[in-house]
């Protein structure tokens, strides 16, 4: 037997959820990580600009997340596959790569800079119960009680987590209310991303996940660095090559881009459908125990409150029975399940 072989025998011995966990864990410090970055860079300022802005982490971040990509989904860019991808389809997921590519990673970046990770976070859960009722609303989906309790509690944990806030630098009046605007814009993101869902599962279902995930972030990268130079010109990228800025990123790319990609990739083939699904609901409990060990950001008693809803909510939402895993399975293809998972996860570093 080759060497080749005897890992392969190795890897294959290794249970999927040990796959799943390791990302999981990836995915919940990378809000944490994120910050942390740009703030080693604030602190080695080249003319008093920041070399590892968050623009640059998420430009140069995309170009790795497009690069691992494109590796693992080489086989599926072929003509044959292409071909059969209809001009409508085109059209939908030109809509999903601007809003999930480009206009949502602005917002939770952007939002990562001006407020407190563990609010990110918490309110970033917005997603999940949104993209339910729009589902119901628009798909005509049926879903359990449990999910609609879940929704219901994860949506007033994430109103009460914004109410509850102590007032911040950059507030913004909404109907005589004064919300944080990095709340604002991390909510936005979570509609645009719930929109994605919606279009992914009424009009790209038989769109392969390596196409779809490989045009979403190629345009969604194209169309944020127009998006910044015509917002901040293009002098604004002009410490993306500074070897600050690369001798992290490699790392960042490594860790949370390369590392958290391949192993959710593994743990999500060759695990159940409920066992990936209940594994990724815990990303948000990690997210704030990473923003405490890496950034040491105390949970406030917003947060607390608020957040302790979204938890208990996110938990009966998992409720279901073997027959509804399998109804989901069925009328759902492998690229909407992957989404639908994925959005209980959140934020990726990416």
């Amino acid at each position: 037997m080759t060497k080749t072989k005897k890992w392969r025998v190795l890897l294959d011995k290794i249970p999927g959820q040990l796959y799943l966990w390791s990302a999981t864990v990836i995915f919940g410090i990378s809000s944490a990580v994120t910050r942390k970055v740009t703030d080693l860079g604030a602190d080695n300022l080249i003319d008093g600009r920041n070399p590892i802005s968050l623009c640059n982490v998420l430009f140069v971040g995309n170009l790795c997340s497009l690069l691992v990509l494109g590796i693992i989904y080489s086989t599926e860019w072929n003509k044959n596959n292409l071909q059969k991808i209809t001009t409508k389809s085109w059209f939908y997921l030109s809509i999903v790569a601007t809003l999930s590519g480009a206009l949502a990673p602005s917002f939770i970046f952007h939002s990562l800079s001006i407020t407190n990770v563990n609010n990110v976070v918490l309110i970033g859960r917005l997603e999940p119960p949104l993209t339910l009722a729009l589902s119901v609303l628009f798909l005509k989906e049926k879903v359990t009680k449990w999910q609609v309790i879940g929704s219901v509690l994860a949506f007033i944990g994430i109103a009460l987590t914004i109410i509850l806030q102590p007032p911040e630098k950059s507030m913004i009046e909404m109907g005589g209310f004064s919300i944080g605007l990095g709340e604002v814009l991390t909510a936005t993101a979570s509609v645009a991303m719930a929109i994605t869902a919606i279009i992914s599962k009424q009009y790209l279902s038989q769109v392969s996940i390596g196409i779809y995930s490989i045009f979403r972030t190629a345009l969604g990268t194209v169309l944020f660095f127009c998006l910044a130079v015509i917002l901040y010109t293009p002098e604004h990228f002009m410490d993306v090559f500074s070897p600050i800025l690369w001798q992290w990123m490699l790392l960042y790319a490594a860790v949370i881009i390369v590392s958290g990609q391949l192993l959710w990739l593994r743990g999500f083939k060759i695990s159940s459908v409920s066992k990936t699904t209940l594994i990724g609901s815990v990303t948000p409990v990690i997210s704030i125990l990473g923003a405490y060990l890496i950034l040491g950001e105390i949970p406030t008693s917003a947060q607390y409150i608020g957040g302790s809803l979204v938890l208990i909510g996110i938990l009966l939402s998992q409720i279901q029975t073997k027959q509804q895993i399998h109804q989901l399975i069925s009328r759902m293809g492998l690229t909407q399940i992957k989404q639908k998972i994925e959005a209980g996860i959140g934020f990726k570093g990416y």
